[in-house]
């Protein structure tokens, strides 16, 4: 994909800045499929995991509007929202380099959307007065600046402000760059004249007017938004959508850029989804649509906020699609054994930077040098061992391959599977000493998923601006436990504060309730998808946001309720737990 320019970081011999970010070939791990009674319809994805690499494993062309709202260039505390740990290391890597290395980082996102947009594509970038000049001066190299249509102006002069020696400063900029050939649906984004137009109207019974020597037609639907949108307040006027995020962005904002760059059907893509707010305008306008988040919390309040909207909003007569929930380089540890056998071998086989063949012949994917040495991968379900015949069946696949019978005289093989009965074991020796095939066994329980020896091949990639060191991680579900108190009449206080995290040095940062659980679906309260409380932390200046572990509920009526409370904690596990309450 060529450039206009060389924007910063760009090195020709080693386009997509492959430099700083080599390419990381992972896998993403579906955790969780939420249905809307559509399941033939293609899903929408919602992914928690580094977004440059997400982008890397989508087709090129295949995005029709992109919308992203990045950290702004200000200071580290404000950009850190959620408390994950996987948030604070990427900020950290963000803010080495100064503006240099910020827009380096934000140049290598760029460059793959810019792969990702199909011809009649659009990309909305949201920014502030600390970078906004420098972003645009990358983007004209990456887009082109004949391809740079409009400079929005977003003001929001009603918020308050404590500026005393400059001007305040009451706007955000949001640069749109399309081709000739994209998407404009202005009549779906008309809005009323000004009170000076329409009494004018009344003097033009053809509708149309002069203006500055120039004839226009006065529309039925109102007018075109000009470039600096003042009718749109911040997030926080509107108390319906506010989630307790922040940079949180109104859903009037979002709703304008995806009518006018987008039609129904068509594929949105938000890399920066944060709270979610542009997922739900998208399912809301009937678009297709990626979010990518690097925070696990923000990916578990959005699957709260996306199945409150599709139950509480007119969504039309049309089916809604599913969504699923993916991780990407740190994976849930348990859902591997759920796994489907053919995905779990993908998967390991893709961790183990292995390359997979076309034509299952009985060997799975090949390693090493020049991708030599056979490799087999047994069942997901951890109680199932492999057998002497499963040996056998691998032993004789080797001796198929032109290798095999050739000069080269390969005899070497690996088998990955979570343990070997000992009748295998004697039989993988057996072939050993006839000098049939000289099989590795290695059990996944002994050389973990996530040990260095198996992610060297990870780690080893890190560079001075990417830090690889956590990718192919495996977590653990905290272990959720709920007290619960009766207070009175119908009321109840809960307390998760009992909650054990497995995953080393984690914290619990986020605790969500479902207080009438049915059908084994959890569909958290509206205000407990986000819960936070300053406070102040030993050894650290100031507080700090922590979560808020203990709730209280009042029920509509007495009998019996299952009460349900999911956990995060700051390296990405998720547990959940339930219980039966007898409500009095």
């Amino acid at each position: 994909m060529p450039v206009e320019r060389d924007p910063l970081g760009w090195e020709p011999r080693n386009p997509g800045f492959r430099n700083h970010y080599p390419i990381i070939n992972l896998p993403t791990q579906i955790v969780d499929r939420v249905s809307f009674g559509a399941p033939e319809l293609e899903p929408n994805r919602l992914i928690w995991g580094d977004n440059l690499h997400v982008m890397r494993q989508l087709p090129s062309e295949s995005i029709d509007l992109i919308y992203i709202d990045p950290p702004f260039f200000s200071n580290r505390t404000y950009n850190v929202i959620w408390g994950d740990q996987n948030e604070e290391r990427s900020f950290s890597d963000i803010w080495e380099g100064g503006l240099d290395g910020y827009l380096i980082w934000l140049n290598a996102r760029l460059y793959e959307m810019k792969r990702l947009l199909k011809p009649t594509g659009s990309i909305y970038v949201h920014c502030d007065w600390h970078a906004s000049h420098y972003i645009k001066v990358e983007m004209d190299k990456i887009f082109g600046y004949e391809n740079f249509r409009n400079e929005i102006i977003w003001g929001y002069p009603a918020s308050p402000s404590a500026a005393k020696k400059d001007f305040p400063r009451k706007h955000d900029t949001i640069l749109r760059y399309a081709g000739e050939r994209s998407v404009f649906n202005a009549d779906d984004v008309r809005i009323p004249y000004s009170e000076a137009s329409a009494d004018r109207i009344k003097y033009a019974a053809n509708r149309s007017t002069v203006m500055s020597g120039t004839e226009i037609q006065l529309h039925e639907k109102g007018k075109i938004p000009p470039s600096v949108w003042m009718d749109v307040q911040q997030a926080y006027r509107y108390r319906q959508e506010i989630i307790g995020y922040p940079t949180q962005k109104p859903e009037a904002l979002i709703e304008r850029i995806i009518k006018a760059s987008s039609s129904v059907g068509d594929v949105f893509l938000d890399a920066f989804g944060g709270g979610g707010g542009a997922a739900v305008v998208a399912q809301r306008l009937g678009r297709r649509w990626i979010m990518c988040d690097q925070s696990r919390v923000a990916v578990a309040v959005t699957v709260e906020r996306l199945k409150n909207d599709a139950v509480t909003r007119e969504l039309g007569s049309d089916a809604l699609p599913d969504f699923t929930v993916e991780q990407w380089g740190v994976y849930e540890a348990q859902k591997l054994a759920e796994m489907p056998p053919a995905d779990f071998r993908q998967f390991v086989l893709h961790c183990y930077d292995a390359r997979i063949p076309s034509d299952d012949d009985g060997i799975h994917g090949y390693k090493g040098s020049g991708a030599r040495i056979p490799v087999w991968v047994g069942s997901p379900r951890h109680r199932e061992r492999v057998s002497a015949a499963d040996i056998n069946a691998f032993a004789e696949a080797i001796t198929k391959l032109e290798r095999y019978r050739g000069d080269e005289g390969l005899r070497e093989g690996i088998m990955l599977a979570w343990g070997f009965q000992r009748e295998a074991m004697r039989a993988a020796e057996e072939l050993r000493q006839r000098d049939v095939a000289d099989l590795g066994l290695v059990r996944l329980s002994q050389i973990s998923l996530d040990s260095p020896a198996f992610r060297e091949h990870i780690s080893g990639q890190s560079t001075e601006r990417g830090d690889y060191s956590t990718f192919l991680t495996f977590v653990q579900p905290p272990e959720v436990q709920i007290a619960h108190k009766r207070l009175k009449r119908l009321h109840y206080s809960f307390d998760a504060g009992d909650s054990q995290v497995f995953n080393a040095g984690a914290e619990i940062i986020n605790v969500q309730w479902d207080f009438d659980h049915r059908d084994g679906k959890f569909s958290a309260d509206r205000d407990a998808w986000l819960r936070r409380k300053k406070e102040k932390k030993q050894g650290k200046k100031g507080k700090e946001q922590t979560a808020v572990l203990d709730a209280q509920h009042t029920f509509a009526r007495a009998g019996r309720f299952v009460v349900a409370c999911k956990v995060q904690d700051d390296q990405g596990g998720e547990g959940m737990a339930t219980i039966v309450v007898d409500v009095k």
